[in-house]
């Protein structure tokens, strides 16, 4: 029964993945657009963490579902009127047409591949070991690096905002 749950729910990650990614190109309010992309990093962690890669899901959340996301939203409001909406584009049919190509060569790819399948369980989980690597000799590297990402968000405000 476990496996089948697994299928569903990695179907399900994959098809909402797909949705999100569709709706981050077809919608034209740039607003809704970057909450389709917020859903597809969700959808995409949901992924990682039916294929037993715990570390790369939550690493997906807090990176791109929390703060990628979350800076595209803070960069929208402060640089453009979204009811304004996407400015129409000469490229539309061309980026159509390539992307379509692409999607192609991807599918034709991926069936055309031999995928071996292991039959070893799943690694134990990684992130204890991982978190106390990161918050016991790389601790200073961390919180420089989360100073120097607030520093910057700082300055970004400071830039953008209206005197």
């Amino acid at each position: 029964m476990g496996d089948v749950a697994l299928t569903v729910a990695f179907i399900v990650f994959s098809a909402a993945t797909l949705v999100g990614a569709i709706g981050v190109v077809t919608i034209r309010n740039l607003f809704r657009a970057a909450m389709f992309l917020a859903l597809s990093f969700l959808a995409i962690a949901g992924l990682y963490i039916t294929l037993h890669a715990d570390f790369l899901g939550v690493v997906q959340i807090l990176i791109y579902a929390g703060a990628v996301a979350v800076l595209i939203v803070f960069a929208i409001m402060l640089t453009h009127r979204p009811e304004r909406g996407n400015p129409p584009s000469r490229f539309r049919a061309s980026a159509l047409i390539i992307a379509g190509l692409l999607a192609i060569l991807m599918i034709w790819a991926a069936v055309q591949t031999t995928w071996p399948m292991s039959g070893q369980p799943p690694l134990d989980a990684t992130v204890p070991a991982l978190a106390q690597a990161l918050f016991g000799p790389y601790v200073l590297p961390f919180e420089v690096a989360s100073v120097v990402l607030l520093a910057a968000m700082v300055g970004a405000i400071v830039l953008a905002r209206e005197d």
